[in-house]
């Protein structure tokens, strides 16, 4: 930007995006006094550099609502965590199956965490079939991520993502 330039010859667009040509550095510099205005350097890398007359914080301002604007229509995805035993009740687990569905078609991922308590832990291969069930009943509306991960005999995790 006007002074940083260091090069010789510049191809000078001016601010009505008029094509100049080729000018000498100062001649473009004068040039984007005279306008009140800056010379910004658009292509650094071309033969010779492409300079342009413009007003660098107009620039700047329309990068930055540019950046504003891209976030607003970001959507963050959250992973909601349900949490159960292997030995839960037909009721409890129907009741939690919905709360899954809610939250996948709010566009969250959820993950199933199984959570032993004393002599449970030897039963796991009841929490592995209760993953299938889970797999299997939340098909239609989700796709598993990663499927039943142990973690120190602890707990079973799947996370499943809307279709």
């Amino acid at each position: 930007m006007n002074h940083e330039i260091r090069v010789r010859e510049v191809r000078l667009i001016d601010q009505d995006n008029q094509q100049v040509g080729v000018v000498p550095i100062q001649q473009a510099l004068t040039m984007a006094q005279e306008a009140e205005l800056d010379l910004v350097e658009v292509a650094p890398g071309a033969k010779p550099p492409v300079c342009k007359i413009v007003d660098f914080k107009k620039i700047i301002y329309e990068q930055k609502r540019r950046a504003r604007e891209s976030r607003k229509r970001q959507k963050t995805i959250e992973v909601k965590e349900v949490k159960m035993r292997p030995s839960i009740d037909k009721h409890d687990y129907e009741t939690k199956i919905n709360h899954a569905r809610e939250f996948l078609n709010d566009g969250n991922k959820v993950k199933f965490t199984f959570t032993y308590k004393g002599r449970e832990r030897v039963h796991q291969d009841r929490a592995q079939q209760l993953l299938d069930q889970i797999i299997k009943d939340l098909d239609d509306i989700g796709q598993s991520e990663h499927v039943a991960r142990m973690n120190n005999l602890l707990s079973a995790m799947i996370m499943i993502r809307k279709r």
